[in-house]
């Protein structure tokens, strides 16, 4: 303190500073420090896995008639020129397009997946071999092959074989992937995904009176559904075969009924 008294304003003032700056460093450094304290605090607890845990599984299964028929087509047509190829194939397709629309089937229900335009060449040698030696060839552009591959859903199931033998009766190059699907799976999912998580909890229930404990909440939960599988039919008829009185007879391609399968884990804390 007489320290302090002997100094001159000066020296008072730089003191005075001095004390000023390590009280507000001390009070940064304590305001901190609490609220590092509050942070931790706050989480407590809230990410430690429960100690006294139970996992069950369960299994629902759900069924559906297939209500879509959906398979694919192409038109692959040959040309001189680039024109000329496609004025080909537009023809042949709009004639089978025009046709499917006959039948029902609505524009949103048909949707171009692929179209292509390609060169072709010929390999040629213009010169006989002579005497073991062939002198080498070239590839000659000898036209263009346009091919358009169109998807269609057919909503009518029963009327699947029928599309399929009118596209390849109007001169389609190759008719694949019919399958039937489920228009609104979601639901069908929803249903088997239910009927899992009840078989889970009745399992859970009577696991616990077996050891003699009480479920407390459901900590955690997963769910590994599984596909189903869809008859598939494949078919159609290569490029230049003509069509005969054979293939005009529409085939009998029964639906079946599609199982969707939910597998489900759902771990309880008891105690």
């Amino acid at each position: 303190m007489d320290q302090y008294l002997n100094m001159d304003g000066v020296q008072k003032k730089r003191f005075s500073n001095a004390v000023l700056a390590t009280v507000v460093l001390l009070a940064l450094f304590l305001g901190m420090k609490v609220l590092s304290e509050i942070k931790e605090f706050g989480y407590i607890g809230g990410g430690v896995y429960p100690s006294n845990t139970i996992t069950v599984n369960g299994r629902g299964e759900a069924f559906a008639i297939p209500d879509i028929g959906e398979f694919s087509f192409s038109v692959i047509e040959e040309g001189t020129t680039v024109k000329l190829a496609q004025d080909k194939a537009t023809k042949k397709m709009n004639d089978i397009l025009d046709a499917i629309k006959v039948m029902g089937i609505e524009d949103k229900d048909v949707k171009t997946t692929g179209y292509n335009s390609y060169p072709k060449y010929e390999y040629r040698t213009d010169v006989a071999c002579s005497q073991g030696y062939c002198p080498p060839g070239k590839s000659v552009l000898t036209g263009y092959e346009v091919s358009q591959t169109v998807l269609i859903k057919v909503r009518k199931t029963d009327q699947a074989g029928e599309a399929l033998t009118k596209v390849g009766s109007l001169g389609a190059s190759n008719i694949s992937g019919l399958n039937f699907v489920t228009d609104d799976l979601e639901k069908v999912q929803a249903e088997a995904r239910d009927m899992a998580i009840t078989d889970a909890k009745e399992k859970a229930v009577a696991l616990s009176k077996a050891l003699g404990v009480k479920l407390v909440k459901i900590v955690s939960f997963n769910e590994n559904g599984g596909d189903y599988p869809t008859p598939m039919y494949y078919g159609g008829m290569e490029k230049g075969m003509s069509v005969t009185m054979d293939a005009q007879v529409a085939p009998q391609i029964p639906v079946g009924e599609n199982e969707v399968v939910s597998n489900v884990s759902i771990t309880y804390e008891v105690r």
